[in-house]
């Protein structure tokens, strides 16, 4: 999903080590500027020149930017080049432009692709820290923070984070399903589809957008919908931040806000396996009202925590929490539920805006996996946390082609969170990768793009399922010369 992840598990009853958070970094970008209106074109044109080569016109850009333009030795430079994650302090852009306006991005797009690797940032959250190119160029998005409430209608920039788009919502009476992470970035959250604590009710984030303004390779800006663009909306919808080119601004459908029930539920040492097989079960069974996630915090003994929401009274939660509790076997030894307001629910579930060290995957769950040898993958693991988020209701309606996001018939994802330092990276990036094939060996596979993970076996067939041609096909279609490449860029 996207719960913060100290701050949940701390609120839910989890360690401080992981919670349900979404990776959220946006990491494309564009090229030459050919227009700075919105397109009504259904259709791009194909892009038919080559970028250009050679170093960029450093002085030339600074004119043509009204944001600014931080290069190594400038005082802001070392803080204006961090993402969430203090793993990735050493990389060292060649530079971080401030983008102030769509026009902006369009400028360095003009300037730099072709020439230097360029990473779009929104909050900064990507796990693979693909948010902060070594050697390339940052464009930071965090000045594009409008959040605009029209009626059931919200425009949101693509720097906006998620405690100002809750409050924002929650002032307006309206909902937007979403992460929790209060510094996590509406763009890379949507763009990799938008898992949350209202996901079985109201669906994906990306289920919600109806529109979104793009730069696309060739530096257009373009806009992007069921009508206009219709190949790049779809890619938009669930195929990564940092592909197709970079969001600007996002148009989203949002909900009358419902008030909800809260709860957590922390279970005695060694009662975790018969937790993990009796939620499995039940969660299937829960209406989509319910949201709910189960979290195995690693050490000797794993400990078991269960937390979420209820679109509802806390009466009715009651009740099917005993159910859970009763096939469990086990009586929690901490048990609290609350009756919130939207915005006040969202609050409860956000945690500290300080940086996290942590390295992290996923895998997904499709069927009920094995759960003596999942429980058994976290014992001794101390600092290591598997998050299982519920997922069907909602999220499970729309067909696995209808949008990017393949994975539309799991029952739920499985977050790998582990606390890491430089010393211990290598250590503990060893120990992530013995969980993730435990998990796959314990029968669930796949993973989720927004916890990307550089060392995921067969990573796009993982995250993308039988989607992944036709995303390699869009990719090819609006950058068809690759300027948005990463590591794990759908056109790898």
């Amino acid at each position: 999903m996207d719960l913060d992840r100290r701050a949940f598990l701390r609120i839910a009853g989890v360690s401080a080590a992981g919670a349900v958070a979404a990776a959220c970094s946006n990491n494309g970008s564009p090229v030459p500027v050919s227009s700075t209106a919105p397109s009504s074109a259904p259709t791009s044109e194909v892009p038919t020149s080559r970028p250009p080569t050679g170093p960029p016109n450093w002085d030339d850009l600074r004119t043509k930017l009204t944001g600014g333009l931080l290069r190594p030795g400038n005082d802001a430079y070392d803080a204006a080049k961090r993402g969430f994650n203090p793993l990735f302090d050493s990389r060292n852009p060649v530079a971080v432009a401030q983008a102030a306006s769509a026009q902006d991005v369009q400028a360095c797009v003009q300037g730099f692709a072709g020439r230097l690797s360029i990473a779009a940032r929104s909050g900064g959250h990507s796990y693979a820290g693909y948010s902060v190119p070594d050697g390339g160029v940052v464009i930071d998005l965090s000045a594009l923070k409008k959040v605009d409430v029209q009626g059931s209608k919200a425009v949101i920039g693509a720097g906006a984070k998620l405690k100002d788009v809750y409050a924002a919502l929650g002032a307006a009476g309206r909902a937007l399903p979403a992460g929790s992470c209060p510094t996590v970035g509406i763009a890379g959250l949507t763009l990799g589809g938008g898992i949350g604590v209202l996901a079985r009710k109201y669906g994906l984030t990306c289920d919600h957008l109806s529109s979104a303004q793009v730069v696309t390779a060739d530096g257009r800006l373009v806009t992007a919908s069921a009508t206009s663009e219709p190949d790049l909306f779809w890619a938009l919808r669930g195929g990564g931040g940092g592909n197709f080119g970079i969001v600007t601004e996002f148009t989203f459908d949002t909900d009358p806000a419902p008030n909800l029930t809260v709860f957590s539920l922390r279970f005695p040492a060694g009662s975790a396996a018969n937790v993990l097989n009796a939620w499995q079960q039940w969660i299937t069974a829960m209406p989509p009202e319910l949201w709910a996630n189960l979290v195995l915090s690693g050490g000797s003994p794993v400990q078991c925590r269960v937390g979420g929401c209820y679109v509802g009274n806390a009466p009715a939660l009651n009740t099917l929490l005993n159910n859970l509790t009763t096939n469990a076997g086990a009586k929690p030894t901490q048990r609290t539920v609350r009756s919130l307001d939207y915005l006040g629910a969202m609050k409860y579930f956000e945690g500290s805006s300080d940086r996290q060290s942590f390295l992290g995957s996923s895998r997904i769950i499709t069927a009920p996996v094995d759960a003596a040898k999942v429980v058994a993958l976290a014992d001794g693991r101390t600092g290591t946390d598997l998050l299982i988020d519920g997922l069907g209701g909602k999220v499970g309606e729309p067909a696995k082609d209808a949008t990017a996001f393949w994975h539309r018939d799991a029952l739920a994802s499985v977050q790998v969170y582990a606390q890491a330092t430089a010393k211990n990276q290598a250590k503990v990036s060893q120990s992530v990768a013995e969980v993730v094939a435990g998990l796959a060996a314990a029968g669930a596979g796949g993973g989720y793009v927004n916890y990307i993970d550089p060392g995921l076996p067969d990573w796009k067939t993982a995250y993308y399922g039988d989607n992944a041609k036709r995303l390699q096909d869009v990719g090819k279609k609006y950058d068809p010369f690759n300027v948005f490449r990463f590591g794990q860029s759908v056109q790898i």
